[in-house]
């Protein structure tokens, strides 16, 4: 168990590392000059104010020396200053973590409780059931999050009124209530997924040679399903759970833009229309870290519900 842990974290530094490289290489490549934008635009740009803009960024540093002065910098949790706001770009980040993780927790809830809910019921009860569980899920899963999203704030925002349109509500049950309709323009499209793998493993669960035993033996259809249908089928559907959450943060890109909720994912927006370099780092830093973490967990819980996986790891 230490050696199988020290693995994982080696090769979670190795990936960050690797990531972070990426990251600072693509942004440093990028089209558009951050110090024309800093002095006001192109009229503006007059040589001496952009030599001084860069100078005092470092913007003419070779691309090697600004990924060495960065990665230092955020070892020892300084992640720069903001080019736009002028503010240390940790406490931009800070403030606006909580409400992206709310967001991406609400929405985990609703689509694993409905599409594990749907994948259950198509398994089960089959036929015409079945059929339109699985037209309606894929219909969802066809539209993208943001007609989903303005769907949503046309119908249950304004017209009916039932939730906010904007914003991310303060205290628990007003951000419940605020961030209903994000998170579910992110989730509707995901519980397709896990309602499909959720049916899927279950109907090979009905194949299997114990669960004919188990009816054999005088079982209810109940404890049949309970016990040795959705208990077997549960590994692969934790599985998919985990990699769509941990997915679910790139989503808030355009869920929290369309909502205007100030989240990780408007912040990115804005940090890309302006060319605030060190924010947009810091932000794609962070998501890489969060999608890490999440599949990392689920590395994790995968040998605690499928035994036979625990059993290979000891074998091995």
């Amino acid at each position: 168990m230490p050696a199988r842990a020290l693995r994982i974290t080696l090769g979670l530094l190795v990936t960050l590392l690797a990531a972070s490289f990426v990251i600072f290489g693509a942004i440093y490549a990028a089209p558009g000059d951050p110090a024309a934008f800093l002095v006001g635009g192109q009229e503006d740009a007059t040589p001496e104010k952009l030599a001084a803009v860069r100078a005092a960024y470092h913007l003419d540093d070779p691309l090697w020396v600004q990924y060495g002065d960065w990665i230092g910098g955020v070892l020892h949790g300084d992640l720069g200053r903001s080019m736009q706001y002028h503010d240390q770009v940790a406490d931009l980040v800070s403030s606006r973590v909580p409400t992206t993780l709310f967001l991406v927790s609400y929405s985990a809830v609703l689509f694993v409780v409905a599409g594990v809910a749907l994948g259950v019921l198509s398994a089960v009860r089959g036929g015409r059931v079945d059929g339109v569980v699985v037209a309606v899920t894929t219909l969802l899963a066809s539209i993208p999050k943001f007609v989903k999203a303005l769907a949503l704030v046309a119908f249950l925002g304004v017209q009916w009124g039932w939730f906010p349109v904007t914003g991310a509500g303060e205290g628990f049950g007003d951000r419940l209530h605020h961030l209903t309709l994000p998170a579910l323009s992110l989730a509707l499209g995901e519980l397709a997924v896990v309602s499909r793998v959720t049916r899927q493993s279950m109907l090979e669960q009905y194949a299997q040679d114990h669960v004919a035993v188990a009816r054999a033996a005088g079982l209810s259809e109940f404890k049949v399903i309970r016990r040795h249908v959705l208990r077997n089928a549960l590994a692969p559907v934790v599985t998919m759970c985990g990699l769509i959450t941990a997915s679910l943060f790139a989503g808030t890109v355009v869920v929290e833009t369309a909502f205007g909720i100030s989240g990780m994912g408007s912040l990115l927006v804005q940090a890309i229309n302006t060319h605030d370099f060190p924010v947009t780092q810091a932000v794609l830093l962070l998501m890489v870290l969060a999608y890490m973490l999440v599949t990392t967990l689920v590395d994790l819980v995968h040998p605690l519900i499928d035994p036979r996986v625990r059993l290979e790891g000891s074998a091995a």
